[in-house]
């Protein structure tokens, strides 16, 4: 089971000078988000600026199996809440696709109601470990009843009758693990409380609050944040402004720091803390980039960001920097890539179990396309080369392997903009999940990406 039907291969050009002002697709983690609390909460949620990607579809098409009437307007999607506490039971299989982040939080929704849920996948998300959000869930009460082996998709699982709040302390930092409990405790009498030692995203929690939840964070001295939540109140709908997602600002704004005469910017970026630990990094390299009319919007911080051509020099990205840029370190690598001296980031075995083995696909796709580099553990160290003389591969033979995985796609695309020969990735289809907009946006921008000539279908 695919997301797309036949891959696409697809070649980036050395390009000239990219320039422009563009809008990247809405965060795809408020978009996730928006559309599950709306389908819970009691009344009418509104929402502008959705990421109308592959996952966060799958997550509507969830959220209407079970109750919720979710419908475009326009450019506005309308959410007729459910209630808390008011979910039905899905009439099939809840199919996500590629969505990690739908599923993983879905599973936390369900996971205190009386009802069985079954969730499939395609066969990216299938490889894909669950078991790090169903051990709190069971100490819940849930059940799983059936599953592929290690915990995988497909898997049936059943709410507990009586679910019964925990204290969890998570063991990896993950934003997805806190959610699935903080969800899971919206349906469970009493309190539920999440302790992280290192912050993650924290769209759950801010949201949350908004749509009404009892909800509280405190913070020790020690940095440890201890997150409260009572269960079974009420939600409201709320009017909502999703602004664009950092993750995907990336792909523009690496492109512009390496594509010489470039100057770019992107307008109306989340600038959330848990979520900028690419662009400090990037400044901490050199890069020229200017935030704009930094302001507030619902709740969250935003800003247009300006990016020029720059002169990149290596660092050492600390670890306790990765739950902040997680996904943004496959384009961090390329970037180093064209940067004087030695990049070394540590702290990354969560790229692991992330659409792909991110951390050796990334190492695999710029040995193929001459980069020096070497993968550990949980590290990666790029010995850059500025101009990226010698950059590139010999077309279908040297393609680089995405694995069912957008970000690869995108970040081995946005290298051949400034290698000396092409880069070609062996299908662009798997960008729609996140950025169906990706190719359209950079050509706009000047960028030189085109489909492969006589390309089997």
């Amino acid at each position: 089971m695919t997301h797309h039907t036949a891959p696409r291969p697809t070649t980036a050009r050395f390009s000239q000078a990219l320039r422009g002002a563009v809008k990247v697709p809405g965060d795809k983690s408020i978009s996730h988000r928006s559309l599950m609390f709306g389908g819970l909460a009691a009344g009418q949620t509104r929402v502008t600026g959705l990421l109308e990607g592959e996952d966060v579809i799958r997550t509507a098409a969830a959220m209407r199996a079970m109750g919720a009437l979710v419908e475009k307007t326009g450019s506005e999607w309308i959410i007729q809440g459910v209630g808390n506490g008011c979910l039905l039971e899905a009439a099939g299989p809840m199919d996500f696709g590629n969505a990690g982040t739908g599923v993983r939080l879905t599973m936390g929704l369900v996971g205190s109601y009386d009802m069985a849920s079954t969730f499939i996948g395609d066969a990216s998300l299938s490889k894909r470990p669950m078991g790090r959000v169903l051990d709190p869930l069971r100490q819940m009460g849930t059940q799983v009843l059936e599953a592929a082996s290690g915990d995988r998709l497909p898997l049936t699982m059943r709410g507990a009758a009586r679910p019964a709040p925990i204290t969890y302390r998570v063991p990896v930092a993950s934003a997805q693990v806190k959610s699935a409990v903080l969800l899971a405790g919206l349906n469970t009498p009493g309190i539920t409380t999440v302790i992280e030692p290192v912050m993650t995203r924290d769209h759950t929690e801010r949201m949350l609050k908004g749509f009404g939840a009892q909800l509280d964070v405190e913070t020790g001295p020690d940095g440890v944040r201890h997150i409260r939540l009572e269960g079974r109140g009420k939600l409201t709908g709320q009017t909502i402004a999703v602004p664009g997602d950092p993750s995907s600002a990336a792909f523009p704004i690496v492109a512009a720091l390496i594509v010489p005469g470039s100057d770019v910017t992107i307008e109306n970026v989340l600038m959330n803390p848990t979520r900028t630990g690419l662009i400090i990094t990037l400044q901490e390299m050199g890069g020229a980039i200017e935030l704009i009319n930094p302001r507030s919007a619902g709740g969250e911080d935003v800003a247009d960001i300006r990016v020029r051509h720059s002169d990149l020099k290596g660092v050492a990205v600390p670890p306790e920097r990765a739950p902040s840029m997680i996904d943004e370190y496959p384009v961090l690598a390329v970037a180093a890539a064209f940067a004087e001296g030695e990049t070394v980031m540590d702290g990354l075995e969560e790229l692991r179990v992330k659409e792909s083995d991110r951390l050796a696909a990334v190492a695999r796709g710029l040995e193929a396309n001459g980069v020096d580099c070497t993968e550990g553990e949980a590290s990666l160290t790029v010995r850059g080369r500025p101009g990226g003389k010698g950059y590139g591969g010999t077309g279908a033979a040297t393609a680089v392997e995405t694995h069912l995985d957008h970000r690869i796609a995108m970040a081995f695309l946005v290298m051949g903009l400034a290698a000396e020969k092409p880069v070609t990735v062996d299908d662009s289809g798997v960008i729609a999940t996140s950025f169906p907009e990706f190719q359209g946006l950079m050509t706009g921008l000047g960028a030189l990406i085109e489909a492969v000539e006589g390309a089997e279908a």
